[in-house]
């Protein structure tokens, strides 16, 4: 059976010290790979502060207009005024 998110993220939880402490000795690592060592800073910064906000700028422009009709007071009324023959 599969377990739930709840289930392996508090598994995941559990190895939260361990984990922490791999990103750091990595960090540390002379001998480590300078990508590396940049990745498990960035990785320590992330969870410990926050990941950096990023500045999104976009510019909306609404092209469409919706032709909605008018409020039907039967169904009949609606069938009608939506019928094929009506429509086209």
């Amino acid at each position: 059976m599969a377990k739930t998110p709840a289930d392996i993220r508090s598994l995941a939880r559990g190895h939260t010290q361990k984990a922490i402490s791999t990103l750091a000795s990595v960090m540390n690592a002379a001998d480590a790979p300078p990508a590396a060592r940049v990745a498990a800073a960035n990785s320590l910064l992330d969870r410990g502060w926050g990941k950096a906000e990023q500045r999104v700028e976009a510019e909306i422009v609404h092209r469409y207009v919706a032709d909605v009709p008018a409020v039907s007071e039967t169904v009949e009324q609606w069938q009608q005024q939506h019928s094929p023959q009506t429509l086209q």
